[in-house]
């Protein structure tokens, strides 16, 4: 007998982290993990550690990523822009704290 399982780690809610998919359980998006992943260099092991998951987390959120890696990598791209905006306004600006 063949059986198919899907585990439903994976939730994207339009109340929480502004619609991104996330890990059920857990404030850590898709995005989060994929940057782990692919900007940190961690391992799977590595990311669980790090955040404090269980391994099917993780694979459950590269899963997801890989197979929606141009919307995520959208994601990714805009939370780096807004935080070098975010950078430049409060550490490169004639407003900033620091100068």
């Amino acid at each position: 007998m063949n059986t198919i399982q899907v585990i439903e780690s994976i939730a994207i809610n339009p109340d929480i982290r502004k619609g991104r998919p996330y890990i059920l359980g857990t404030t850590l998006t898709v995005a989060d993990v994929a940057i782990a992943k692919i900007y940190h260099g961690l391992d799977v092991d590595g990311i669980a550690d790090w955040y404090g998951l269980a391994l099917p987390q993780v694979y459950a959120a590269l899963a997801y990523y890989y197979d929606h890696k141009d919307e995520i990598d959208l994601q990714i791209r805009d939370q780096i822009r807004r935080a070098e905006t975010f950078k430049e306004k409060r550490v490169g600006s004639e407003n900033a704290f620091l100068s």
